[in-house]
């Protein structure tokens, strides 16, 4: 399988957790604004849709779309999925609110400009954050084991730190916990964050 990321985007979240599974898995950098991908191939041509991430299965069907994804990895990985009776739909009803509230409110935060927008951004993320932090009762989202879902709001957690967005010291905490793991260490190696 290969996966076409690219650095500091959302991908990181799969990346990381292709790397906390174990997996076999070949990477591809993508310019997403020549929409080209490292070995000059046109990313157009992975996926229409132009964004990343883009997982491209043994099968050579192509996933796209970070819930889908990391909802895809939980499957193969039980390790990084959520046990019980309603486990898969808490982990997608987290992995929704992040990807639909969180995520989408750092959109300001990328483009020049906007500081009315970015302030507004700002407070609402802080809010977003604390909600998050509420529902927070042990070292991860859903227990003592990592899932998917802390993979992604990991990612969520470094842009905040790079927007200097104020989130709770439980989150705080989460996310140099997640900075310390060997998976997360090399994900990040591997797209040149450290």
């Amino acid at each position: 399988m290969k996966l076409y990321y690219s650095p500091f985007a959302c991908s990181l979240a799969d990346h990381i957790a292709l790397q906390e599974a174990g997996a076999s898995f070949e990477r591809e950098t993508v310019d997403l604004e020549m929409k080209q991908t490292a070995s000059g191939r046109d990313f157009l041509t992975v996926s229409a849709k132009g964004y990343v991430p883009a997982l491209v299965l043994d099968s050579g069907e192509t996933l796209t779309e970070n819930i889908a994804v990391l909802d895809w990895i939980a499957s193969q990985y039980p390790a990084l999925a959520v046990a019980g009776p309603l486990g898969r739909t808490r982990m997608l009803e987290v992995l929704s609110y992040i990807s639909s509230e969180i995520h989408r409110s750092f959109k300001p935060m990328w483009h020049p400009g906007g500081d009315a927008e970015k302030a507004k951004a700002r407070t609402t993320l802080a809010a977003q954050f604390e909600l998050v932090a509420d529902g927070l009762k042990t070292d991860y989202l859903f227990g003592d084991q990592l899932s998917v879902a802390d993979c992604y709001l990991f990612v969520m957690l470094l842009w905040a730190a790079r927007f200097h967005i104020p989130v709770p010291a439980s989150l705080e905490a989460l996310r140099t916990r997640m900075g310390a793991r060997p998976a997360v260490r090399i994900a990040m190696t591997d797209e040149g964050l450290v």
